[in-house]
């Protein structure tokens, strides 16, 4: 694996709801954790970590099944999966948290926002469709549905694991490079890296659970029955404009979601992975939100 070296950023494991997560940490004060999406790691927030840390404790998990974090058969459900990001934050030795989230991190950060409000201070939401908002576009909306077309062929049990890890190379340039705007964000370095993490065992199928378990049949109808409680904290969106994995319908409804100050910020010639693309932005918007009074 090409070396990752990082002046001053830590590694470490933190024990949570019965597994291990490792973290990348760097910073003293305020805890911020930044959640990262699919197929990623906590190497997707290399450009935030250093700018946030100057002024908070920045954690940076891999997510339940992904690089260096326990990989167990199940718990991939977003309740699961909320409560590893609260078992950190206690780990931690901190009662709150701010929480950004990207792609399925964004996901994970919505439910958490419903599920934990005692935890939250802030919440940041980077390309990421609320939960239930996602599956009610899926099942209503065709342009929905043709973006997510892997979600869908994801359900085929091992099918799509021995298919990806066949042409990983392949996958991983048409995920990052092919979905980004600005294709000089991603280096054949950056490749490289992000490769390794999925080539270790264990890794690709944990990360497909994600999608299996959010389009069984019990999560669908849960997701129809209960509306979620307002968010009560703070909360911004930040959205890539020209992201091709999902449509701007999304951001009709987010407001409706958050009973406190809230703000969109639409990020032009941006795509999905937009922490990558566009750094300097995503870096000025975040501390200039998080350090509000």
């Amino acid at each position: 694996m090409t070396a990752i070296t990082l002046a001053g950023w830590q590694h470490c494991f933190i024990e949570t709801n019965r597994i291990r997560l490792h973290c990348v940490t760097q910073g003293e004060g305020d805890l911020v954790v930044l959640l990262h999406g699919f197929p990623e790691f906590w190497y997707s927030w290399r450009h935030q970590i250093p700018a946030l840390a100057r002024h908070f404790k920045v954690v940076v998990p891999d997510l339940r099944g992904f690089n260096d974090s326990d990989k167990p058969t199940s718990g991939y459900d977003l309740d699961t999966l909320g409560a590893d990001i609260r078992g950190l934050i206690e780990g931690l030795g901190y009662s709150k948290a701010h929480i950004i989230g990207h792609d399925w991190g964004g996901s994970i950060a919505w439910h958490f926002a419903h599920h934990f409000p005692q935890y939250l201070n802030r919440l940041a939401i980077l390309n990421a469709p609320h939960p239930q908002q996602l599956l009610q576009e899926l099942t209503s909306n065709l342009d929905q549905l043709r973006r997510s077309w892997y979600m869908l062929a994801a359900q085929v049990p091992g099918l799509p694991d021995w298919l990806i890890r066949q042409n990983l190379s392949n996958f991983v340039r048409s995920t990052f490079q092919g979905q980004a705007v600005r294709k000089g964000a991603f280096t054949r370095q950056d490749a490289e890296i992000y490769q390794a993490a999925l080539e270790k065992p264990g890794v690709l199928s944990a990360a497909l659970n994600y999608y299996r378990h959010l389009l069984t049949p019990q999560v669908l109808l849960n997701q129809w029955e209960r509306s979620p409680r307002p968010v009560q904290s703070p909360t911004l969106v930040l959205w890539g404009e020209d992201d091709t994995l999902l449509n701007p319908r999304f951001l009709d409804r987010v407001r409706q979601l958050v009973d406190a100050p809230f703000q969109v910020q639409l990020v032009p010639e941006c795509g999905h992975w937009i922490q990558q693309e566009t750094p300097q932005i995503v870096n000025r918007e975040l501390l200039k939100f998080l350090r509000q009074p």
